[in-house]
């Protein structure tokens, strides 16, 4: 369902003011660090260097950027604090563009299955909530799996959801299989012709094997199920975490295939910048962005959206 130019507009309003920590912590420390400068000396882009890397935008995509920014600077095409931040801006979009995939359902056999990934406090249920109730708005039927059934909370709260959302959830008690729960859901939604289902996940102790293996298990029991399955694993970051979001992807995407990001949290945090480091480090499309607690507050990431944000005053 396309989205309405009113509707688009207004979520451009609250992303630029979700992304205005990241604003000040980048643009502005720019402008600060060359006013009045009649040339841009080592000390000036050392400034600009560390106003990047501040706002996690990661070391090595740091270094690729100023790089760039350095050899400008050597051939006199870059003199002032607009020309670097145009020079930053085209170079940023540049690396989002590549990651810049929104999620299409495809017209697989029925149920279009996502498995939700990533560790507790992410906002990752409240995130399959809100894509549960977007979903439904386009017109599909949704179905729920409680997969996190190491704490009888998680169950709860998506049984919550579940009920707000008008979406059926598959459940089993807590300390249950995960395994056994997605299994159940997948045959579930099948029998009711669900056209899409989300399996939530446990995010307990993300450095620990275990879990790893766990989603594993599940990634197997889904596949042997349903043909494709899953068709999404959506793996759900906290941009308030910063580099610790880069160090989750890389953990999650070396243990399972992650095909999509969903990153949360983007108002109030002055590290925005990191989806450029997840971005440039993984190249795993950014399918969708959050800016508050609204269904409205996520949408399916845009990079010249997300760029003009970050750089328009």
């Amino acid at each position: 369902m396309p989205e309405s130019s009113t509707s688009r507009s207004g979520f451009f309003a609250r992303l630029k003011k979700g992304l205005a920590k990241t604003h000040q912590a980048v643009t502005r420390k720019i402008e600060e660090a060359t006013m009045g400068r009649r040339e841009i000396s080592d000390a000036v882009l050392e400034k600009i260097e560390e106003a990047l890397v501040t706002s996690d935008l990661g070391i090595a995509t740091v270094d690729h950027l100023m790089e760039q920014i350095r050899w400008q600077v050597r051939r006199n095409e870059l003199n002032d604090a607009e020309k670097i931040k145009d020079s930053l801006r085209s170079a940023i979009r540049e690396i989002l563009v590549k990651t810049e995939q929104p999620l299409a359902i495809a017209p697989v056999q029925k149920p279009f299955t996502i498995l939700t990934i990533g560790v507790n406090g992410t906002g990752k249920t409240t995130t399959i909530a809100k894509l549960a109730e977007i979903f439904r708005q386009q017109g599909h039927t949704v179905m729920l799996a409680a997969a996190d059934t190491f704490r009888a909370a998680a169950i709860e709260q998506l049984e919550i959801w579940g009920e707000r959302t008008g979406c059926r959830v598959v459940k089993h008690a807590p300390g249950a299989d995960p395994s056994a729960v997605a299994f159940d859901a997948l045959r579930s939604a099948r029998a009711r012709s669900a056209d899409i289902l989300i399996i939530d996940t446990a995010g307990r102790l993300h450095t620990k094997a275990p879990l790893m293996e766990e989603l594993k298990k599940i990634e197997r029991i889904i596949a042997r199920e349903h043909q494709g399955a899953p068709h999404e694993t959506l793996l759900v970051l906290d941009a308030t975490t910063g580099q610790n979001a880069i160090s989750q992807a890389k953990l999650f995407s070396s243990a399972i295939r992650v095909t999509g990001i969903a990153l949360t949290k983007l108002d109030g945090t002055a590290k925005g910048g990191v989806i450029v480091g997840i971005s440039d480090a993984l190249h795993i499309p950014i399918r969708f962005v959050g800016v508050g607690e609204k269904v409205e507050d996520l949408r399916p990431f845009n990079a010249c959206d997300f760029v003009d944000a970050l750089f328009d005053e």
